[in-house]
């Protein structure tokens, strides 16, 4: 009987695996994968464990900057890679891909897969001067990682390679695109716009300045004052670990405005699409290829969302979408209004949205690729060759 080949999925919280990586986790499970996740653990440590997977909890904070607990950090995920013994590892995200990097240089780990979903605040120069300041640190080590030997990069779109490459940080050789985490088609299907008026629009994000939030309030004002009767419903949380994270006096004025919902965090999205004609994502950049954006297009919903790597890769121009500047209030106040006025241009850019998303960015092609990619970097470190990855891209 064959030994199962052990997989371990280094994140800095549960609850980052169990929204973003299940999919993949799954399919290599199915595929014959021993799969565990390091992470820290706090509400999601039962949900992880029921679907066969061991976890491994972790002490680290997502947002810490601190050299002295970075140390910390990568001294405990050795440990835990020498008593594991993986022989494949799955970083996701700068932070894991960093710190776990070096923690599997030390522990002699065969195989590296590294995801950066998105290039974030190290790369838009947001988060505050201490937040920048770590980033430029970390550019250095990052890019030894990603070139380390038998490893490959994960990214979500072209846009961010190109990037990477420019600064590089990483090599041709050494990337492949899957395009996100992939999304349940099955789970996510079709839904039929709800009855109007109102014409409502529908937010799915955490509720930062990064992601554009106060624009989008901002916008829905002037739709307001332009006569329409447009209701906007924002479903995410504040992330207090986030230095653009909105403060709750803000939040509470969103709230006391007309026609604005806040829902919080909603476990099945599938209620708040139910609600909504439109979806927008009026974020400022550093996007890999964003979750809500996918849910939405999956479940039929017309898009309007910002010009920046990632949402172009599911928020197609004139196809399923329009798109506008980041950060230009006016711009995304009259593509809202184009789509609330327009029932039956919702209804073509929704049906796009659902063709778009069972193309490559469903769950079993993710999934399938993703396995073989784990399989070639295997193979390669038995046999001490260059792993290919192009195929996969």
């Amino acid at each position: 009987m064959s030994v199962k080949p052990k997989l371990i999925y280094l994140v800095t919280e549960d609850w980052y695996f169990w929204s973003h990586r299940l999919p993949m986790a799954r399919a290599a499970r199915d595929a014959g994968f021993d799969v565990s996740v390091a992470a820290r653990i706090d509400r999601h440590g039962d949900r992880i464990a029921a679907e066969g997977f061991r976890v491994l909890p972790l002490s680290w904070q997502r947002r810490s900057v601190n050299p002295l607990s970075a140390l910390s950090d990568v001294v405990e995920i050795a440990a835990l890679y020498r008593r594991e013994a993986p022989d494949i590892v799955h970083h996701v995200a700068v932070k894991p891909v960093v710190l776990g990097g070096l923690a599997a240089w030390q522990a002699g780990v065969p195989a590296v897969v590294n995801a950066l979903a998105g290039l974030g605040t190290m790369f838009l120069g947001t988060g505050g001067a201490k937040a920048r300041l770590a980033g430029q640190l970390a550019k250095p080590v990052l890019g030894c990682m990603l070139r380390r030997p038998n490893s490959v990069t994960i990214l979500q779109n072209e846009d961010d390679r190109r990037t990477l490459l420019e600064q590089r940080l990483i090599t041709p050789d050494k990337t492949c695109i899957i395009r996100g985490s992939g999304i349940d088609t099955a789970h996510h299907t079709v839904l039929p716009e709800p009855p109007e008026p109102p014409v409502t629009i529908g937010c799915a994000a955490r509720l930062l300045a990064n992601k554009g939030m106060d624009r989008l309030v901002e916008a829905h004002g002037r739709l307001l004052d332009k006569g329409l009767d447009v209701r906007l419903i924002l479903a995410g949380q504040p992330d207090p670990a986030n230095p653009t994270s909105f403060p709750q006096p803000v939040l509470d004025g969103w709230a006391a405005r007309p026609n604005v919902e806040l829902t919080g965090h909603l476990d099945d999205i599938r209620a708040l699409w139910r609600r909504c004609h439109v979806a927008v994502l009026p974020t400022l950049g550093g996007e890999g290829l964003p979750k809500s954006l996918l849910e939405a297009a999956a479940c039929g919903r017309a898009i309007v969302a910002t010009n920046v790597p990632g949402c172009r890769e599911v928020a197609r121009a004139g196809e399923n979408a329009l798109l506008v500047p980041p950060g230009d209030v006016a711009a995304l106040t009259d593509a809202l209004e184009v789509l609330v006025r327009d029932a039956a241009l919702r209804r073509q850019f929704g049906a796009a949205s659902r063709r778009l998303v069972e193309s490559d960015m469903a769950a079993d092609r993710v999934g399938a690729k993703t396995v073989e990619l784990y399989r070639r970097l295997l193979a390669s470190a038995r046999t001490g060759t260059a792993a290919p990855v192009a195929e996969a891209s």
